[in-house]
């Protein structure tokens, strides 16, 4: 079928009673389907069920350097667990804390800190008439709902396939003081799919920001979360090329095994320099005695090393990887040359974005709920929920079984199609205004 655009409104209006013909035999399908979060499915939290067995009543609970698990002691995490994580993100044990299950709850404690006590001895944020950060877009809600809660301004960047808009970065952050951030998901960002190009990392590895409690936000969520063997992005590490510029203390890097082991019960991480890190111990000492070290020695005996871990998430991608290549089949067999979406082909992660017409994506996810399918609200990609071109939508393959997810991508495909033949046939409606000079 042609584009959309070149068809006459006869034809659209044709097509628009054949496509709500379809829509109906959906709703009468009762579905209750959910495709809002990119949540683990149950097939993926049985792969790590041997976990589980790992720890029994009869075994020796003691580090390597003698410490009993079961008791207090040890605020950034025992040896061998940041010698994983270490290897897992490319940096020395040293320089890493390890927290609880969430990396959230560790991003979220960092903005808290700098709140209420500052960064390295600068002024706390609290005390600032006004906090700033920059928000690569489309990106995480969550990380937009952080800040957002705290009352920092948040500025949209725009974010491309080699990331970030870095000559707008550098311009915002050399010039204004009160920028005291940016969120980044370096790798398989959600919900692009995006990966950072090495000139990328350098140039933020370079940044000379007026504050001097700037910092990168490096969310490294996705940092072995590939969906081939044979096609991998490499992103080069961060803490290293901010050594090399300079620039050491300015990046925090987050991690965890959220997607790896079990979402709920998994261990996270913090690294950056050893100058942020005591500024970080100073409120740890304060906020706990120690994370829990038989979790953190659970997935060492577990995945042993690196290498367990990569074969672990080989079988999370032979999981992913159909639900994934059955969206993107479905799309491209719905909409290929329509002219009415674009979308992503990520090489890892959790998420597929597609770009509807402007001013279709909230009538889209609100047409796919009424028929029995919800998705991430519309606008969640940006900052306080506002996509100023209303036409990014997230898709998240991961939780739903195969068939699920094939009947939701049908019925949002679909949705697609009814609202972007209502937005031509509209904007045929409307007169177009006369131009100066004419009669």
């Amino acid at each position: 079928m042609k584009p959309y655009s070149e068809l006459t409104r006869e034809e659209l209006l044709e097509l628009k009673k054949r496509l709500a013909a379809e829509y109906h035999e959906f709703q009468g399908k009762d579905l209750k389907l959910d495709m809002s979060r990119g949540k683990p499915s149950t097939e993926q939290l049985d792969l790590s069920m041997g976990m589980m067995d790992v720890l029994n009543s009869e075994m020796d609970l003691t580090c390597e350097d003698g410490t009993d698990c079961r008791n207090y002691g040890i605020l950034d995490g025992i040896k061998e667990a940041k010698e994983l994580i270490g290897d897992m993100i490319e940096v020395a044990p040293d320089n890493i804390i390890i927290y609880g299950n969430s990396s959230l709850n560790v991003m979220y404690d960092t903005i808290s800190r700098s709140m209420t006590h500052g960064v390295m001895g600068n002024t706390p944020w609290c005390k600032l008439d006004k906090v700033k950060f920059l928000c690569p877009v489309p990106g995480y809600d969550r990380h937009f709902a952080i800040t957002e809660y705290f009352g920092i301004e948040m500025i949209n960047i725009p974010l491309d396939e080699a990331g970030p808009d870095m000559d707008m970065v550098e311009r915002l952050v050399s010039s204004d003081d009160t920028i005291k951030g940016i969120w980044c998901v370096p790798k398989y960002s959600n919900p692009s799919g995006t990966s950072y190009s090495d000139q990328t990392v350098r140039r933020l590895a370079r940044l000379k920001p007026a504050a001097p409690d700037f910092r990168i936000y490096w969310d490294n969520a996705y940092g072995i979360h590939h969906l081939y063997d044979d096609e991998q992005d490499n992103v080069i590490e961060i803490l290293a090329e901010c050594k090399r510029a300079g620039n050491p203390d300015m990046v925090y890097k987050f991690s965890s095994t959220s997607k790896i082991s079990f979402p709920g019960s998994g261990i996270a991480a913090i690294a950056t320099s050893h100058n942020n890190l005591e500024d970080i111990k100073k409120q740890l000492r304060i906020q706990t005695i120690g994370h829990d070290k038989v979790n953190q020695l659970r997935h060492v005996r577990y995945f042993k090393d690196i290498h367990g871990m990569v074969e672990h998430m080989r079988k999370h991608a032979d999981v992913l990887r159909p639900k994934f290549e059955a969206v993107e089949e479905i799309l491209e067999n719905e909409l290929g040359g329509l002219g009415i979406g674009s979308w992503t082909k990520p090489k890892g992660g959790y998420f597929i974005c597609f770009d509807s017409l402007d001013g279709c994506a909230k009538e889209i996810v609100a047409k796919c709920k009424k028929a029995g399918v919800v998705m991430t609200d519309a606008g969640a990609t940006y900052p306080y929920g506002k996509d100023p071109r209303d036409r990014n939508i997230r898709i998240a393959p991961s939780y739903p079984p195969l068939q699920d997810l094939v009947t939701a991508s049908r019925l949002f495909t679909l949705c697609v199609k009814i609202v972007s033949v209502n937005k031509l046939l509209h904007e045929m409606d409307q007169p177009v205004p006369l131009q100066a000079g004419e009669n």
